[in-house]
């Protein structure tokens, strides 16, 4: 599809991507909310008159029942050394008032989808958080919203969402201001803050008859969100005495509003739950599976609520996993749940109807009910399940023309009214242990009934899928051939059948979509097949004739054995980076591999260009050792700055030996020396590199005594990020077009984001990456000259010219022949040679070295790896899209640095701008249809939140190389590349030097004397 240009492939790769990159949701992760439901409750009178749920935002299981040193005592002493647990109130709940285990939740493990599960019963599908923290995508019932009333206190994060959404004036959501929640300070304030303010409403109750009469009603819920855990997680870490501080403070908060409620009510009929939204890792983070992200604590007490179960000999039951081994609570029996489970719980507590969009199902082992009661709550809860999957079922009959319905509901007798109809007959004749077990089995069926209805399309769409990435590459294969090989010269040759065949098989995809009433994404997901795939069938000959083209030199049995063996390691290489998201030692391997690579060129090729391989050796064993230091890392400030002095000595030692660097590839042009001007804006530059090194020291060592970030360090650390960014622009006052100065131009401007947002070794890592890629430019030229073939080989001329170019290469030289024709007019010139197998080498270099930029700091994978210790110092208060803008723009770094390697590359080599951008989308994509078949949506959460990741950071892959390429040419545009071109005019040469552009042309041109050598970098 040559005709669209190299803008318009540019955008159809990043338009195809983009949408493809949602199929995994339209596929995997339907939203579960349906409308039109009945609700369904337990009719007998309810256990408890009023319900309050304590939710500690951000608190881990094992921290909560562990036993720890005082981590704050007022005066030390020898007995604050003795561990002891941290929250002595709610673990006396446990051991003599009431029920405990483990809530487990799903991913993402963030606030909202948390808050969620707990209120409403239902996992929303993993792209609702993206949505926004406080808007709802789509109305879902809660037990707020089936209350009577409801009080909240806490984040405005959180207590809108369901404020907003629900009947109004039923949820009073009292909150503090977005500006509280600041991570360098104590944010046990934001508890306290909750806790007095329900002290202050209870309070006040007692001179409000309004309120008084309002709280003694039934129904009523009171919802304390409890942020401090989570801030200061965030913050100091869960390990940090800090947070275990907050952890007391929660506690004793508990105890003090139980009491609270006590006295005020003078009744027993109150029911209390503690639990967490999600847990938190090691490193201060949360959203992914990682079971510390998973696990949290569920202690239930009061009215309803069943007294602990005690064994006096071993183990009691619900410890078999070890995870509770420390928590001294071996004796109590430990009954775990799904996180939407706690929604059935609550609303059978209250009497209330269990919200419509519930998938929990009620956990009978927490209740106080006698078996009769236990056994009726079991069906109504099963029957709310199957109210959902009756509405989905008549949905998807109503739009499929052969619906085939759910095994488990199809057979004879054994549809869902039968079944319902058994176990009220059953519960009518007294074995209430048997219906029990039979509506729990329905209530499974249920839900797998749902999961049935929800993947019903699966297959299809799978399919089409992927016959959609099999023909981007087909698509963008030939359109590199017809591009780089062919120079456009390949014309499409579509038929009358052709277009009949491909046009139909659209027009029947599209028609099943209409009467099934299918979403419009799904027109696009078949349009990109059936388009791919004609564009390829009417450009085969072109593709073919291209093969032939880069395979031409295959002579024999030999030359076909070493294409293909040539083609195995290269889907190798590629299986070998899909696999790194899982292992990230593969870097490592393949670093050490690629230390030693250069010496398959021969001794020869060695000894000229020893300067080269040497440090590219160093700097692969060098890279080699990132990807084996630990993802999780702690800020130190040491660290920070070793890397900052390695910016700062690149910096200088180019500053004041610029001339000495630059003199071997200058062509002697005037406008190729340094000005003084321009050494005094890098000097600048050095400077801010200097600045953020001291505020960033400064900054780290306040916050690490817990004093908070003086306001003078944030000022200072967003002038240092904003004008290292504008700088660059002021080279244009005395610009010098030098690559090498426009490469250490680029490197300054990101060296003090490279300071100000790491907390520990990323910036050795970002010293280290780039000054591989300086040297890969050169080596990568160096083998460019040494293996040319002194044969000719055409280089490509626009098509509208009649002048040819072919290259005629000397040995260790890089020479063009220019026909006189041509030679006259060299400066407006576009030479650029035709695309070779060796090239896909390179592109597959660019492709692995994109790939170690996202892991060798990290697992980029993991929503957890991010840590906001860095952030903190720009914006200490909690805005998750301010500072996740930040942790992006520091992802992003070292891809600036990776265009603007590979586009001076591209010019340095003869090869158009596009060439191996275009080559790397695609092949790219074989990563990305590994990742789309290993996307899940059962098993553990770490697994699905890690297939979806892995399936999202490929497709936007190839959306960064898309945009890599326009960054490329913002980054060195001006640049001068220096070649050499040779007139051969009736058996005679004469050597000119040409200078070329970032755009490709050549700009000026100089004469050397015949016999002279010609300048060549």
């Amino acid at each position: 599809m040559a005709s669209l240009g190299r803008g318009g492939f540019l955008a159809l790769a990043v338009i195809f991507h983009l949408v493809y990159i949602f199929s995994i949701f339209d596929i995997y992760f339907v939203s579960p909310i349906v409308h039109g439901m009945r609700s369904f409750g337990v009719e007998h009178p309810a256990p408890a008159k009023r319900l309050v749920l304590f939710v500690g935002d951000g608190l881990r299981a094992d921290k909560a029942f562990q036993s720890f040193p005082n981590p704050t005592p007022k005066e030390p002493t020898a007995d604050d050394l003795v561990p002891r647990p941290l929250a002595p109130f709610l673990r006396s709940r446990i051991l003599e008032h009431g029920t405990f285990g483990v809530s487990h939740t799903r991913v993402p493990t963030e606030s909202r989808p948390g808050h969620v599960a707990l209120i409403a019963g239902l996992y929303e599908d993993v792209s609702a958080v993206t949505t926004g923290w406080k808007l709802n995508p789509v109305n879902f019932d809660s037990i707020f919203n089936r209350s009577r009333h409801t009080w909240s206190w806490g984040s405005p994060d959180i207590l809108p969402m369901f404020s907003e959404g629900a009947v109004p004036g039923r949820v009073d959501a009292d909150q503090y201001e977005a500006e509280a929640e600041d991570f360098t300070q104590d944010a046990t304030a934001l508890d306290i803050w909750v806790f007095d303010k329900v002290k202050a409403m209870f309070h006040e109750a007692k001179t409000n008859a309004t309120l008084n009469t309002m709280l003694r009603q039934d129904k009523n819920v009171l919802f304390l969100h409890l942020l401090g855990l989570d801030s200061t997680g965030h913050g100091f870490r869960p390990y940090s005495k800090e947070y275990l501080h907050n952890i007391k403070v929660v506690d004793e908060g508990v105890s003090e509003i139980y009491q609270l409620i006590q006295d005020f009510y003078g009744d027993d009929d109150t029911a209390y739950v503690f639990t967490a939204d999600h847990g938190m890792s090691d490193w201060g983070s949360h959203g992914d599976g990682h079971p510390d992200n998973t696990r949290t604590p569920l202690i239930t007490w009061g009215a309803g609520l069943a007294k602990p179960v005690i064994t006096t000999d071993g183990v009691a039951p619900g410890h078999a996993d070890n995870f509770s081994y420390d928590w001294g609570l071996q004796h109590v029996q430990r009954h775990d749940v799904e996180q939407a489970d706690v929604a059935a719980l609550m609303a059978y507590l209250v009497g209330l109807d269990f919200p419509v969009n519930s998938v929990g199902e009620l956990p009978l082992s927490y209740l106080d009910a006698t078996i009769e009661q236990k056994a009726h709550a079991a069906l109504a809860n099963a029957r709310g399940v199957l109210e959902m999957y009756a509405v989905k079922e008549a949905e998807k009959q109503r739009t499929e023309l052969r619906y085939q319905p759910f095994v488990a509901f199809s057979g004879e007798g054994q549809s869902v009214a039968d079944r319902v109809q058994r176990i009220e007959d059953i519960i009518s004749s007294g074995q209430y242990d048997q219906s029990i077990v039979m509506s729990k089995e329905l209530l499974h069926d249920g839900l797998k009934g749902l999961r049935y209805l929800q993947t019903y399309d699966w297959f299809f769409l799978r399919v089409l899928i992927t016959f959609g990435y099999l023909g981007w590459m087909a698509y963008a294969t030939t359109t590199v051939i017809d591009v780089h090989v062919l120079h456009g010269s390949s014309a499409g040759e579509r038929t009358s059948i052709s277009l009949v065949v491909f046009t139909s098989i659209l027009v029947l995809l599209y028609s099943s979509f209409l009467i099934s009433e299918s979403p419009l994404q799904y027109y696009a997901y078949a349009f990109f097949p059936v388009f791919f795939w004609e564009e390829v069938y009417a450009r085969r000959n072109g593709l073919f004739a291209g093969l032939k083209v880069l395979f031409g030199n295959a002579d024999g049995a030999k030359s076909y054995i070493a294409a293909g063996l040539e083609a195995l390691i290269f889907l190798g290489v590629l299986e070998a980076l899909v696999q790194s998201y899982f292992q990230r030692i593969i870097f490592t391997i393949c670093y050490i591999i690629g230390a030693f690579w250069p010496l398959v060129y021969g001794l020869d090729f060695l000894s000229a260009n020893i300067s080269l391989i040497g440090p590219w050796m160093i700097g692969c064993l060098s890279l080699s050792t990132f990807t084996l230091l630990p993802v999780i890392k702690t800020e130190d400030a040491n660290t920070i700055t070793y890397g900052g002095i390695l910016m700062l000595g690149a910096g200088l030692i180019y500053l004041f030996f610029e001339q000495s660097i630059t003199a071997k590839s200058r062509s002697g042009r005037s406008d190729s020396k340094t000005s003084s001007l321009s050494r005094a804006i890098m000097g600048c530059q050095i400077g801010v590199v200097i600045l953020s090194i001291i505020v960033t020291r400064s900054s780290v060592a306040s916050m690490q005594a817990r004093k908070g970030l003086p306001f003078g360090n944030q000022i200072v650390g967003w002038l240092c990020l904003l004008s290292s960014l504008v700088l660059p622009f002021v080279h244009r006052i005395a610009p010098n077009n030098h690559y090498l100065h426009r490469l250490m131009v680029i490197f300054l401007t990101f060296s003090p984001s490279f300071i100000i947002l790491t907390i520990s070794y990323e910036g050795l890592f970002y010293c280290t990456f780039c000054a591989t890629l300086l040297i890969w430019v050169r080596l990568e030229h160096a083998i460019y000259l040494h293996t040319t073939d002194s044969n000719s080989t055409t280089i490509s001329q626009p098509p509208s010219r009649a002048s040819t170019i072919t290259s005629t290469t000397a040995p260790n030289s890089d020479l063009i022949a220019i026909s006189e024709s041509a030679s006259s007019d060299v400066a407006s010139s576009r030479t650029t040679r035709t695309l070779t197998t060796s090239d896909f080498r390179i592109s597959l270099f660019f492709l692995f070295f994109l790939q170690s930029a996202f892991f060798s700091t990290g697992n980029i994978a993991s929503v957890s790896s991010f840590s906001l210790e860095s952030v903190l110092r720009l914006i200490p208060v909690f805005d998750p899209f301010s500072q996740g803008a930040l942790l992006i723009l520091k992802i992003l770094i070292p891809f600036a640095c990776i265009s603007a390697a590979l586009g001076i590359l591209n010019r340095r080599l003869g090869l158009a701008s596009s060439a191996l951008f275009m080559v790397v989308m695609a092949v790219g994509d074989v990563l990305v249809l590994n990742f789309f078949w290993m996307v899940r949506d059962e098993g553990s959460w770490l697994d699905i939140g890690t297939t979806i990741s892995h399936f999202v950071i490929g497709s936007l892959l190839c959306v960064f190389v898309a945009s890599l390429e326009v960054v490329s040419e913002m980054l060195i545009a001006g640049v001068d590349v220096t070649e050499t071109v040779v007139d051969g005019v009736k058996g005679e040469q004469e050597v000119f030097n040409v200078t070329k552009s970032a755009n490709g042309s050549a700009s000026s041109m100089t004469t050397a004397g015949k016999g002279q050598r010609p300048v060549i970098d």
